[in-house]
C-alpha cells in the first residue's frame, strides 16, 4: 500500500497540481478501502482525480458515466442476443437437450459486460470512476448502495460474482440534485472549488508549457473576474486550459479586446452569458491589468 508522501509523488509525477486535501483524501480512500465523493463545479478536476490515480497506480479505469434514466443493466451486464439468437439457429437440427442449450446460451461468453461487472471482475483493482452520480435517479443510487456494500453481483443465469480485487472507487457529483445521505455517509468526502490564481497559474504552465509568461498570467487573471460575473455556466479550468492552448497556437502574447471578443466561445458556452461578458469586458480586462483605465474609455 502506498503511503501519503507517495500519493503526493505519483501525482506530481502525472502533472497534477494538488493540493494537501485532495492528496489526503486519495490516500485515505486507498488506504480505507472507501468510496471517494468529489464534488464541486464542472471543469474543475474532479474525473482528473480518477485518471491521474488510476495512472498513478498503474492499472485500468473503468467509467461509468451516469444519465437520466440509467438502470442497472446499463451499468451491470447485458446479455447478446443477436449472437445468442445466431447460436440457436446454427444448433437445429442438432441433438441437444433443452437443459444443455440453456446452459449454452447463458454462458459468460454470451455475457456484456457493463462497467460495474467489468470492476468487479477485473483481473486487478482497477480504479471505478462512478461520473455525476447527480444525473442518475435515486432508484439507481439506492442500488449502488447494494454494488458498494458487497461488492458482489448475481446473474440469475450464472450465480453470483464476487470481486477478487476491490476497486478503487470515484464518484463525482456537479451537485444537480442533492445526494441521499446514505451514499454520502458511505464515502470520504472532498469539494474541489475554482482554484485561486497561483493555482491556475500552476496548472496552465504545466498543461500548456508553450504559451507566453504573460500572457498565461492575463488569462488566469482574467478568469478569476470573469468567474465573479453573474453567469449561468461559469467556466471551469477545462475552459482556462482551452482558451490558453487556443491562445498559444494562435501565437498570441497578450490579451486586448478583440482577442477576447473573438475567442470567447472557448470558455463561454452560453449565448446569454456571452452577451452579459460583452457588456462588461473593457471592465474586466482592466482589472485584469490587460488595457488600462484610459483604454477601457
Amino acid at each position: 500500500m502506498v503511503s501519503l508522501e507517495q500519493v503526493q509523488d505519483l501525482l506530481a509525477a502525472q502533472g497534477y497540481i494538488t493540493e494537501k486535501p485532495i492528496v489526503l483524501s486519495m490516500f485515505l480512500s486507498m488506504r480505507l478501502g472507501k468510496p471517494l465523493l468529489v464534488e464541486g463545479p464542472a471543469g474543475v478536476g474532479k474525473t482528473e482525480i480518477a485518471k491521474v490515480m488510476a495512472k498513478a497506480l498503474d492499472t485500468d479505469l473503468i467509467r461509468l458515466q451516469c444519465y437520466e434514466g440509467l438502470d442497472a443493466n446499463h451499468a451491470l451486464y447485458e446479455w447478446n442476443y443477436q449472437q445468442q439468437l445466431l447460436y440457436l439457429k446454427l444448433e437445429e437440427g442438432l441433438s441437444i437437450d433443452l437443459a444443455e442449450r440453456e446452459k449454452n446460451i447463458f454462458s459468460e461468453k454470451f455475457l456484456l459486460k457493463r462497467p460495474l461487472l467489468q470492476a468487479i471482475t477485473h483481473h486487478k483493482a482497477p480504479v471505478l470512476l462512478i461520473d455525476e452520480i447527480d444525473r442518475a435517479d435515486e432508484e439507481f443510487e439506492s442500488f449502488l448502495l447494494e454494488v458498494l456494500s458487497d461488492w458482489q453481483i448475481t446473474i440469475p443465469e450464472i450465480g453470483t460474482i464476487s470481486a477478487t480485487h476491490r476497486p478503487y472507487v470515484i464518484v463525482t457529483s456537479n451537485r444537480v440534485r442533492e445526494l441521499s445521505e446514505a451514499l454520502r455517509r458511505r464515502c470520504l468526502y472532498l469539494y474541489i472549488d475554482y482554484p485561486d490564481f497561483e493555482k491556475e497559474l500552476q496548472i496552465v504552465r504545466s498543461k500548456v508549457p508553450e504559451i507566453d509568461a504573460k500572457l498565461g498570467e492575463q488569462i488566469c487573471a482574467f478568469m478569476r473576474e470573469l468567474r465573479q460575473l453573474r453567469l449561468d455556466k461559469v467556466p471551469g479550468v477545462a475552459e482556462t486550459l482551452d482558451w490558453a492552448t487556443a491562445l498559444a497556437n494562435l501565437h498570441i502574447d497578450h490579451l486586448d479586446k478583440e482577442t477576447v471578443e473573438s475567442t470567447l466561445g472557448i470558455i463561454l458556452k452560453d449565448w446569454q452569458d456571452i452577451r452579459h461578458t460583452q457588456m462588461s469586458l473593457s471592465e474586466l480586462l482592466e482589472k485584469t491589468g490587460a488595457i488600462s483605465k484610459f483604454d477601457a474609455l
